[in-house]
């Protein structure tokens, strides 16, 4: 006498719930796919020079909190800076970085953003930057906040010294005003009431 099968056969509808559920879904999302938010590209790139702790005597105490100072720039031409102060240190940096972004000013460039177009010094307290047009292959000769302004200038071939103060600050302003000193021959021909063949 033939024995009957007595296992029963599950219904397809229940073995695919209890499949494992594709790639990219969620069961606590009813199905519905989930899909990463895409980062839109930034204007400018940021760079963080310095972080300080600083201090504030209060009547209970001291309240401490940090100082950051950002530079940003779009490597085209146009370059900024701030500072910004919080509690804890992202929150700083993302006021510095407001605030850089505010104050972003064009840098007078030639060949193509390659290089500066004349020697220039700057000055901010007991700090002084000298920059230099330098020959195409030469680099950015310079270190600290100074590489990192030049970099993000677009600047590639600059050469460049620091005398006097080594404060980040004091340095990072040296280096905007030595570049907002930047004309062109156009300009300079200008100011003079000259012709560009007359001043080159």
């Amino acid at each position: 006498m033939p024995t009957e099968n007595t296992t029963e056969q599950r219904p397809a509808a229940a073995e695919a719930a209890t499949a494992r559920p594709e790639r990219g879904r969620r069961d606590n999302n009813n199905g519905r796919r989930q899909f990463r938010r895409r980062q839109e590209p930034k204007e400018f790139e940021d760079v963080v020079v310095s972080i300080n702790r600083v201090s504030k005597t209060v009547k209970g105490g001291r309240r401490m909190r940090f100082a950051a100072l950002v530079v940003v720039g779009d490597k085209k031409g146009r370059i900024g800076f701030g500072m910004g102060k919080a509690a804890e240190v992202p929150d700083a940096i993302k006021k510095a970085n407001e605030a850089a972004v505010k104050n972003v000013f064009r840098v007078n460039l030639v060949d193509d953003n390659r290089t500066v177009p004349h020697t220039s010094i700057g000055k901010h307290g007991a700090a002084s930057v000298i920059l230099l047009p330098a020959a195409p292959g030469t680099g950015v000769i310079a270190g600290g906040a100074v590489r990192s302004i030049l970099e993000l200038a677009g600047v590639s071939d600059v050469l460049s010294k620091v005398h006097g103060s080594r404060t980040s600050v004091n340095v990072v302003y040296a280096t905007l005003n030595a570049l907002q000193q930047m004309r062109t021959v156009e300009e300079v021909a200008k100011l003079r009431d000259k012709k560009v063949a007359e001043i080159r």
